[in-house]
């Protein structure tokens, strides 16, 4: 946890308040999804009392939320926090007047406990050191420098821990539980706004098919809060397979979800999707011939994919329309989900096959 996160028996006491307790592992990611509500008091001190942490709330937390952040509510004393210093500043104010300030990586991922940034060339002889002040000022046990890009089939990472051991951690995400090890899995924070959008889908009484599941980023959010009927989750990657089984079970679905191990293309049926999710990134438009084998007629498919600016919508939208077969296409979204490269960003395009 970040420096907040800290005993204050000694401090003085403002009147009672509201906090919502949570194990400490999640006590970050609780806090991140309580303050994206508006819901943290910012003049009060987030407290540790045994394993667990007290977030201090407004009075718009109610138990349903606290319990969907694997906590409670509980009222407890408050206790007024010094004036915040943003990570950035007390990574600025660490590595002191050393050369080369200018250098210091302003953008990182935080998963569970375990830090993922990326240490330009400038900086490469004080990785070590920048891991250690990494660590402090963002309250990570595990610091890893990216060394390149997600790479082939298996959506590898490339990586390296320049402070402290040990890469598998918890991470919590709009009431989701994901397991996974940073250095052998992918895991992209950037996707968080189209996992939400994914959540918040009526999928009741469908059946899915994620032909991408990998750990679980898209499967977890249709089958915990879209409430569909059954998740088929297909991943070709037998170490993203292994966390997907563990996050069906941590996240309590091993009755909707059927995760299943091996190419998608020979996933057996034809017509059995009430939709098809294409998360992946990559060559994806040669398996638009499966999606829409999968998808029945009036199925809805959301397919992700990579391209130049400057060539979307019509790019996808092209390779849609030539995979189709002469099944009408019905096109229900166009949307950016992130920037990928210069110039080039990360779609996703929904649509509906007849």
């Amino acid at each position: 946890m970040n420096e907040e996160m800290r005993n204050t028996a000694t401090d003085v006491h403002l009147p009672s308040m509201r906090y919502v307790r949570v194990p400490r592992p999640m006590g970050e990611q609780a806090r991140r999804e309580l303050a994206s509500k508006g819901a943290v008091i910012k003049e009060a001190r987030i407290l540790e009392e045994g394993e667990d942490v007290l977030i201090p709330v407004t009075d718009e937390v109610d138990d349903a939320l606290a319990s969907r952040l694997d906590g409670n509510l509980v009222e407890g004393a408050a206790v007024p926090r010094p004036t915040y210093r943003p990570p950035y500043k007390q990574v600025q104010e660490l590595w002191g007047g050393r050369p080369g300030s200018e250098h210091l990586p302003r953008k990182w991922e935080l998963l569970g406990n375990v830090l993922v940034v990326r240490i330009p060339a400038e900086l490469q002889a004080h990785k070590s050191l920048l891991g250690s002040i990494y660590a402090q000022a963002l309250g990570a046990r595990t610091v890893c420098q990216e060394l390149g890009p997600i790479a082939g089939a298996y959506r590898t990472p490339q990586v390296q821990v320049i402070f402290g051991s040990g890469t598998e951690t918890m991470h919590k995400e709009n009431g989701i539980i994901y397991k996974l090890d940073v250095a052998r899995v992918m895991f992209s924070s950037g996707n968080m706004a189209e996992k939400k959008r994914m959540s918040e889908l009526d999928c009741a009484g469908e059946t899915v098919v994620d032909m991408f599941a990998g750990i679980g980023y898209f499967t977890l959010p249709l089958a915990v809060h879209a409430k569909a009927a059954k998740v088929i989750a297909c991943e070709i990657n037998p170490i993203a397979h292994s966390y997907l089984v563990q996050n069906i079970a941590l996240n309590h679905v091993e009755e909707v979800v059927r995760p299943v191990l091996g190419n998608n293309r020979d996933l057996p049926g034809e017509g059995i999707a009430d939709r098809v999710l294409m998360g992946y990134v990559g060559d994806v438009a040669r398996f638009l011939p499966k999606a829409f084998a999968l998808v029945r007629p009036g199925g809805v498919v959301h397919y992700h994919e990579t391209g130049p600016i400057d060539e979307f919508p019509e790019r996808p939208m092209a390779r849609i329309e030539q995979a189709s077969d002469g099944r009408k296409v019905e096109f229900l979204r166009k949307a950016e989900v992130k920037s990928y490269a210069p110039a080039i960003s990360h779609y996703v395009i929904d649509f509906r096959a007849y």
